[in-house]
C-alpha cells in the first residue's frame, strides 16, 4: 500500500506529460499543415491577406477545435527585387517570398490543466513563393 501511495502519483505525472506533450506535437504538425495549406493558397493570383487568414482560421479551428479569436496568422511578403517588405499578398509579383506563420495559445489546446504551460504558444509555419 505504501509503494503504491508513493509511486503511483509520480506514475500519474509522468503519463499525463507524456499525453500533454504528444498534444503538443499533434498540434504543432496541424499548424503546419494549415500554414502550408494558406501558403499555397496566398501565392496564386487574386489572392489576399483577409482571403487567405480566413481560409487558415476555418482550417485551424476545424482540424483542432480551438475558437478562430484565439489563432493568430501573420503573413509576411518580401520582394525578391528589392528586398522590401510588401503589405499585401495581392501586391506580389512571380518571384516574391511569402512566409506565413500560424500560431495558437497552449492553453486553448490542451487536453488537461489548462495553466501549467503558462502562456505559450504553438507555432507552425511556411515559406513559399509567388507564382
Amino acid at each position: 500500500m505504501v509503494e503504491v501511495a508513493v509511486c503511483f502519483p509520480v506514475f500519474l505525472l509522468i503519463l499525463m506529460g507524456i499525453i500533454e506533450f504528444g498534444r503538443a506535437m499533434s498540434v504543432n504538425q496541424m499548424l503546419n499543415s494549415a500554414s502550408r495549406i494558406g501558403c499555397r493558397a496566398a501565392i496564386l493570383d487574386g489572392s489576399t491577406n483577409s482571403s487567405v487568414t480566413s481560409l487558415v482560421k476555418q482550417h485551424v479551428t476545424s482540424t483542432i477545435g480551438c475558437q478562430q479569436s484565439s489563432v493568430s496568422v501573420t503573413i509576411t511578403v518580401t520582394s525578391s527585387q528589392s528586398g522590401a517588405t510588401l503589405s499585401d499578398v495581392s501586391a506580389a509579383s512571380t518571384g516574391d517570398m511569402i512566409k506565413l506563420n500560424v500560431s495558437v495559445p497552449f492553453a486553448d489546446v490542451s487536453w488537461s490543466v489548462k495553466d501549467w504551460m503558462g502562456t505559450s504558444t504553438i507555432r507552425g509555419q511556411c515559406s513559399m513563393q509567388h507564382e
